[in-house]
């Protein structure tokens, strides 16, 4: 089974995901900081963690709305999403000029 038509939907889902997912990564960062980990290795683990979990769910969103959808949706709701989300950021700012 070939997975590679899979991977830039995914990617593209982890990348609209990461953010969110990120955030709540709090009780990880006190468990880490309670048990010692230096703040290079705590940050790094951090990283790791929250990539981790978005290709994890970016995948699984993927795999769902290709069998939802048909195979081509899931990476062009994904780049839909990614887009979203970059337009959001963009118009949320605050400039102050």
């Amino acid at each position: 089974m070939d997975w590679t038509p899979l991977l830039p939907g995914t990617a593209l889902w982890a990348l609209a995901l990461y953010l969110p997912l990120s955030l709540p990564l709090g009780r990880f960062e006190q468990a880490l900081a309670d048990m010692g980990v230096k703040e290079g290795r705590q940050q790094l683990a951090l990283v790791v963690a929250s990539l981790a979990l978005a290709l994890a769910v970016g995948a699984i969103t993927n795999l769902f709305l290709g069998w939802i959808l048909g195979p081509g949706w899931g990476t062009s709701m994904g780049l839909i999403a990614v887009l979203a989300g970059f337009f959001l950021a963009l118009g949320s700012r605050n400039d102050a000029n």
